[in-house]
């Protein structure tokens, strides 16, 4: 109530000015999707209605517009330019503010802004890297402060000799080497704060929705021979990593397969119960293909994924090399005895389909 009669007290102009800025806030809030002009002429009424306010407005507006994503880029800018005890919550929470935006704030604006800043719950490696590069910049001041202070109480006329300069040196060696280590701790709690998304999967195999339904079809009919082949299509490997996935009976190559591929969980559940009936039965509440892939990690299953997929690439292109040499060997006359013939994988392969076989019917 106090605060209220305080209100009461001020100006009636004042007043006034904090209202229409309020009432200008919460109209943009409003605007779903503005238009061009719309965006232009909040920018043109906001700053003048800003700058006349008094301090708990323009805070409440600053708070306001922190969660607000439509804010042009020079209020934006505008308010994070402010003091920190006015923009330390636009800084923290807007998601209007881009890369270079923070980067430029960090810059110009001093530590306070820059401690905001770090405070944002995602942040990219691009801002990251700049905010080291700002705290390396700081221990290289300090030291000059500290020596030019130095120089000063050594010019003083009483000061016959300089013994404190010398221990200066390690002291601030010592520093630093505390300012490094906490930078260090500070980089390590950013990159475990800034996780890969989930649907980034640059560089990495990712099953396509079509194919995502075929194998589930083929899981249903019990179809192996096909799931196999859509099986290698989405590992773009041959048709024996595929087949040699399937033959492990425990399931777990195959879960490992499609949490790898960044299949749907539900349907590589659903998967893993058709191909391998006993991965259906439930264990206190919970089936044994639950279970199972609750306990794979994503990483590490396309960490899996990508080193079967170089072993087999690497395994053929040597069968493929080698291939070429016992061809020309073959066709070139020959007066001596013929070479052994080495046993062949086909009929390996050939025992491992029927055995797949029969465990589909």
């Amino acid at each position: 109530m106090s605060d209220q009669f305080r209100e009461l007290e001020k100006p009636l102009s004042v007043r006034k000015r904090d209202v229409v800025l309020m009432a200008t806030v919460t109209s943009f809030e409003n605007l779903q999707f503005p238009s061009k002009s719309e965006l232009r002429q909040f920018a043109e009424l906001f700053t003048p209605l800003f700058q006349a306010s008094t301090v708990e407005a323009r805070r409440q507006a600053v708070a306001a517009l922190s969660q607000c994503p439509n804010v042009p880029g020079a209020v934006a800018l505008f308010i994070a330019s402010q003091p920190i005890s006015i923009a330390a919550p636009f800084l923290v929470s807007s998601p209007c503010l881009s890369d270079e935006l923070l980067i430029t704030i960090a810059r110009t604006q001093g530590a306070e802004h820059a401690r905001a800043i770090v405070r944002r719950e995602q942040l990219s490696p691009t801002v990251i890297d700049a905010l080291v590069g700002l705290r390396h910049g700081e221990p290289a001041r300090t030291p000059a402060k500290k020596t030019s202070s130095d120089t000063t109480d050594a010019a003083a006329p009483m000061a016959v000799a300089k013994p404190p300069v010398q221990p200066a040196v390690p002291g601030t060696q010592l520093t630093t080497a505390e300012r490094e280590e906490q930078l260090r701790d500070q980089i390590r709690r950013l990159a475990t704060h800034v996780n890969r998304p989930p649907d980034d999967r640059l560089g990495l195999r990712t099953v396509t929705p079509m194919q995502e339904a075929l194998l589930v079809r083929f899981a249903r009919n019990r179809e192996a021979g096909h799931f196999a082949t859509t099986l290698a299509d989405v590992l773009s490997s041959s048709r024996w990593l595929a087949e040699r996935i399937l033959l492990d009976i425990s399931g777990r190559q195959l879960a490992t397969t499609l949490i790898g591929v960044a299949m749907n969980p539900s349907e590589a559940l659903y998967v893993l119960t058709r191909l391998y009936p006993h991965l259906a039965k439930e264990n206190a509440g919970v089936s044994r293909a639950e279970a199972l892939i609750s306990g794979l990690d994503a990483i590490e299953c396309e960490e899996r994924v990508d080193t079967w997929r170089r072993a087999d690439s690497y395994t053929f292109d040597d069968a493929s090399a080698d291939a070429v040499p016992q061809a020309a060997n073959s066709s070139a006359p020959s007066n001596g005895p013929a070479p052994a013939i080495r046993p062949s994988t086909q009929a390996v392969d050939e025992r491992g389909r029927q055995v797949l076989r029969h465990r589909m019917r």
